[in-house]
């Protein structure tokens, strides 16, 4: 007697799953997604901080920094596992490169006395309290210093004052000499709230490119200077 009805065809059990395509967007898709296509990062929050054209071997250090646990963030060290040398520059050039424009973030309402502090502190320091002045190392334009010094403004005061913070209680850190936990260690929580404030409303400057090579002094021997180590 003939069956009621029929098997269906088997499938082929060795059909191949498609494949994403071996693109540089491909590969750097888990940075977009919350850094933004080009890196432009989220100034509205500060939470997810903008990649585009800061110089590619502070880059480098940072996803080093979260591959050896030097710098605190689950997902950014999950991302980062594994990743070969040769992969992490490929992503720091390609954020290095990308030319965007800044928008500007807002900043919390502070009194003109902490601006008065926190634009001391960014342009001259306090050297009694062992402080340089920020742009002795991340330039006369704090656009950053190549090859690894980041620029300061147009990043957002959160951003800026959740680092200073992590510096000074060292949940943020880099291979030694480890500089901006060290300066970072002279600064009071309202020194912190100055600075952020005063570099998230400076105007920014015509050229937000980062200085060349060599073109500061800087008070300190840092491990950034020397092509090892991380600023903010």
């Amino acid at each position: 007697m003939a069956p009621a009805f029929a098997a269906a065809p088997a499938t082929s059990s060795s059909s191949a799953a498609p494949s994403a395509p071996d693109t540089l967007q491909q590969r750097i898709a888990a940075c977009t997604a919350c850094h933004g296509e080009r890196g432009e990062g989220s100034p509205g929050s500060g939470f997810f901080p903008r990649l585009a054209g800061k110089p590619a071997g502070y880059l480098v250090r940072q996803l080093q920094d979260f591959q050896n646990g030097l710098r605190k963030y689950a997902p950014m060290e999950y991302t980062v596992r594994g990743l070969d040398p040769a992969y992490l520059s490929e992503i720091a050039e390609y954020f290095a490169a990308q030319q965007v424009p800044y928008a500007r973030s807002p900043r919390p309402a502070v009194s003109a006395a902490t601006l008065q502090r926190g634009e001391q502190l960014v342009s001259a320091g306090d050297p009694a309290r062992g402080i340089p002045a920020c742009e002795r190392c991340h330039g006369s334009q704090l656009t950053g210093v190549q090859p690894d010094i980041p620029g300061l403004v147009g990043l957002p005061y959160d951003y800026i004052s959740a680092q200073l913070g992590a510096w000074r209680t060292h949940t943020r850190a880099t291979v030694a000499p480890d500089c901006m936990a060290e300066i970072a260690g002279h600064l009071s929580e309202s020194d912190i709230t100055a600075v952020a404030a005063w570099l998230a409303g400076r105007e920014l400057p015509a050229d937000m490119h980062a200085q060349a090579a060599g073109s500061v002094q800087p008070p300190l021997r840092c491990g950034v200077l020397a092509g090892d180590g991380a600023g903010t």
